[in-house]
C-alpha cells in the first residue's frame, strides 16, 4: 500500500487521505481541525471561504472585539475574564513591590462545567490543597445588569435525577394496562407540577431570588425503539438544583413518594447528589466579610448578595471549612455565560483588574483568626 507522499500516489488519494485523518468522531470531533483544512484548501485554489457559527455573530474562539470595545468569546464571562484579572492584578501588586501577611494563591481547576470531580472536587482531597493552608476562597460569580455587583454566599445542591418505568410491553394498536409509559408520565407530572409551584413562589414574591427556591427541568427521555412497539422500560431525568434551606432528607422522601405513587416498577436514581450545602457568612463580624465588603464599600461599589442559582467549585471549597464568596466584577452587562455571543465590554474587564488589585489585599492582610492558630 502506497504512504502518503510516496512516488507513484495520486495527489487526490494524498489529500484524501490527509482530510480522513482528521478526527471528526463524536462525543469529541475536531472541526477546528477540518476548518483549518478546507480554509488552506482554498487559499491554495483561488476561492472564497467564509465560516458561519450557529447563531454566533463572531467565531466563538477568535476572541472578536467590534469597534464599540465588546470582546466575542465563549469564557468571555464564565469564566477566562476572572482568569486573566486575577493574574493581572497579581502582577500589578508584585510590580508594585507588595507584601502581605496572607500567601495568595490562584488556581485553575478543570471540569467545573461537568461537575468537578476530576477537578476541584479531588483537588481539596489532595496534600498539595492541604498544604495552602487556605482560609478563605474567591470563585466565579455572574454579571449584573443593573449598577450594582453580585456576589454569592452560597448555592443550590445539583442533584440530577434518573427516574425509570418499567411495566408490560405489547403491540401498539392495544390498549395495554400498566405501561411504563402511562407512570412515567404520572412521575414527570408530579415533579412538572412541584416546578410550577416554586416557579410562582419565585415571582409572587419581589423579596425571593433564583436561588432561593428549588428549580427543575426535565432534560433527557429515553424509551422505545419503534412506533409500534410499547416499551418495557423508559426514564426521563430532571435536574434539581436544591435551595440551600430545604430538608435534603426529605426532599429525597418526596421523590420516593411520587414514584411510589406512580404505581409499581418506578424506581429513580442519582446521577449527581450534592448534600453538603454551606452557607459563607455575611455579616460584618466577620472578618472575611467585613474585608470583602469594606473593600468595595472604598470603592464604591453597591453589592447584592445572593445565593448562586446553579453550582460552582466553591461547593467543594465550602464542604472542606474554606469560607467562599462568588464573585465576578462584572456590573451594566447581561448575563451571557454559556449564551450564543457571549461578550464582555473592554472596559468593564479593565475595571475588573482595577477592583481585584483593592480586594485582593485586603483580603491577604486579613489577621490569623483563632481557629487558624
Amino acid at each position: 500500500m502506497a504512504s502518503e507522499g510516496r512516488e507513484g500516489e495520486h495527489p487526490s488519494v494524498t489529500l484524501f487521505r490527509q482530510y480522513l485523518r482528521i478526527r471528526t468522531l463524536q462525543p469529541e470531533p475536531d472541526y477546528g481541525a477540518a476548518v483549518a483544512f478546507f480554509e488552506e484548501r482554498a487559499l491554495q485554489l483561488g476561492l472564497g471561504c467564509q465560516k458561519v457559527e450557529e447563531y454566533w455573530s463572531h467565531d466563538p474562539f477568535e476572541a472578536f472585539k467590534d469597534a464599540d470595545g465588546y470582546i466575542y468569546g465563549r469564557g468571555a464571562q464564565d469564566m477566562k475574564c476572572v482568569s486573566i484579572q486575577y493574574l493581572e492584578a497579581v502582577r500589578r501588586l508584585k510590580a508594585e513591590g507588595h507584601h502581605f501577611p496572607r500567601t495568595i494563591h490562584l488556581t485553575f481547576v478543570p471540569d467545573e462545567e461537568i461537575g468537578g470531580h476530576q477537578g476541584m472536587e479531588l483537588f481539596v482531597k489532595r496534600p498539595e490543597f492541604q498544604a495552602l493552608r487556605a482560609g478563605f476562597a474567591l470563585d466565579e460569580g455572574l454579571a449584573n445588569p443593573t449598577d450594582a455587583f453580585t456576589v454569592f454566599y452560597s448555592e443550590r445542591s445539583p442533584w440530577w435525577v434518573r427516574v425509570t418505568s418499567t411495566g408490560k410491553p405489547g403491540h401498539g394498536s392495544r390498549f395495554i394496562e400498566d405501561t411504563a409509559a402511562e407512570k412515567l408520565h404520572k412521575v414527570v407530572s408530579s415533579i412538572l407540577a412541584f416546578r410550577e409551584k416554586e416557579r410562582q413562589r419565585l415571582q409572587s414574591d419581589p423579596q425571593l431570588k433564583e436561588g432561593a427556591v428549588t428549580s427543575v427541568n426535565l432534560t433527557i427521555l429515553e424509551g422505545g425503539v419503534a412506533y409500534n412497539v410499547v416499551p418495557a422500560t423508559m426514564s426521563a431525568s430532571f435536574d434539581f438544583r436544591v435551595a440551600p434551606d430545604v430538608d435534603l432528607k426529605a426532599f429525597e422522601g418526596q421523590l420516593q413518594d411520587w414514584c411510589q405513587a406512580a404505581g409499581e416498577g418506578v424506581t429513580f436514581e442519582f446521577a449527581q447528589k450534592w448534600t453538603e450545602p454551606q452557607v459563607t457568612p455575611t455579616d460584618d463580624s466577620d472578618p472575611w466579610w467585613a474585608a470583602f465588603s469594606g473593600a468595595c464599600k472604598d470603592m464604591n461599589l453597591t453589592l447584592e448578595p445572593e445565593i448562586f442559582p446553579a453550582a460552582t467549585d466553591s461547593r467543594y471549597l465550602r464542604a472542606v471549612g474554606v469560607p467562599a464568596l462568588g464573585f465576578s466584577p462584572m456590573n451594566r452587562t447581561p448575563i451571557l455565560l454559556h449564551d450564543h455571543d457571549e461578550r464582555l465590554h473592554e472596559a468593564v474587564f479593565l475595571r475588573g483588574v482595577d477592583i481585584y488589585t483593592r480586594l485582593l489585599p485586603a483580603l491577604a492582610s486579613v489577621p490569623v483568626l483563632p481557629s487558624e492558630s
